[in-house]
């Protein structure tokens, strides 16, 4: 059971979660001494809340996928199987009740009600993604893919953005847009993790009325598409490589050797895949590459001396 409800989570997307978030508290703000509004607890609660959120979001979604599961991979099933429809909406309700109510505190503690609606916009686009959003095409993967980028920038919303001042803004703000640099990577590599998902996922898709990448116009053409948003992170990287990277070789070592070349990797197979196992393949490698790059955020010790 405990371990039906590990997977349900999504428990290893959880723990890159804390891990991003924390690197970020303690591997960039304390490292160089960045003004900061919450505390050591009141930031455990911030990463308590995305994760109650994130992991309420998973469970619905499975919910909502039961059918499209049914078809595509029965084995890996839990909703319905393993864990009762009734279970899983009231730990879907439950989780999203503490999410929301965490934030809505936070941002009474720091004194900006107003970003309680942060949270609560989160949980209802998970829901609505869930429930109708990822059946539009394009559309539902650009969401889930933002708020995936929302976990690294609302780190910056509610523990930097308050500290800000007259005396502190140039240094705050260089902070806060290397986070929205890592924000765009995130949205990016699972932008191209979803579309890749949409070609595994194609036949239960399809069966179940949902409109997807391929299902519109086709796997073959499908794969052009994701070739050529693949290329957008790929540039992007190298550019950040020779922009702010080249004076340390280990850093660019780094940069290379996990995430420029796994991303070359991908395109140069992504062009002859067709195959379920293929695109399961390339999905799991930008997931190693997502990780690499946003555990490349306790590099900044080294890169900001």
């Amino acid at each position: 059971m405990l371990i039906s409800l590990l997977k349900l989570v999504r428990y290893q997307n959880l723990l890159l979660i804390i891990a991003t978030q924390y690197l970020i508290k303690y591997g960039v703000f304390k490292n160089f001494g960045i003004e900061i509004t919450l505390s050591d607890f009141g930031f455990f609660l911030l990463c308590f809340s995305t994760v109650c959120i994130a992991a309420a979001g998973n469970i619905i979604n499975d919910v909502y996928d039961m059918e499209t599961d049914r078809i595509n991979n029965s084995k890996k099933q839990i909703v319905g199987t393993k864990i009762s429809v009734k279970a899983a909406q009231t730990g879907y309700m439950i989780l999203s009740i503490i999410g929301v109510g965490i934030g809505f505190y936070l941002s009474n503690l720091i004194g900006k009600p107003g970003f309680s609606a942060i949270f609560i916009i989160i949980s209802a686009l998970l829901y609505l993604y869930a429930t109708y959003l990822k059946q539009l095409l394009v559309l539902g993967n650009l969401i889930i893919s933002s708020l995936v980028a929302m976990v690294i920038i609302i780190v910056g919303l509610f523990d930097l953005f308050p500290a800000i001042t007259s005396t502190n803004q140039l240094t705050q703000s260089i902070i806060f847009s290397i986070l929205l640099d890592y924000a765009l990577f995130a949205f990016l590599l699972n932008w191209l993790r979803e579309m890749v998902k949409d070609q595994i996922d194609i036949t239960g898709d399809y069966n179940t009325g949902r409109n997807s990448l391929p299902i519109a116009i086709g796997a073959n053409r499908a794969n052009k598409v994701i070739f050529l948003v693949g290329i957008i992170p790929l540039t992007l990287v190298i550019f950040y490589i020779y922009d702010y990277l080249f004076e340390n070789l280990y850093l660019v070592l780094y940069a290379l050797l996990f995430v420029v070349a796994p991303l070359l990797y991908f395109l140069i197979n992504l062009i002859s895949a067709k195959t379920k196992a293929q695109y399961s393949n390339l999905s799991a490698l930008l997931k190693i590459i997502m990780v690499f790059g946003l555990l490349s955020i306790g590099l900044y010790q080294f890169i900001l001396q």
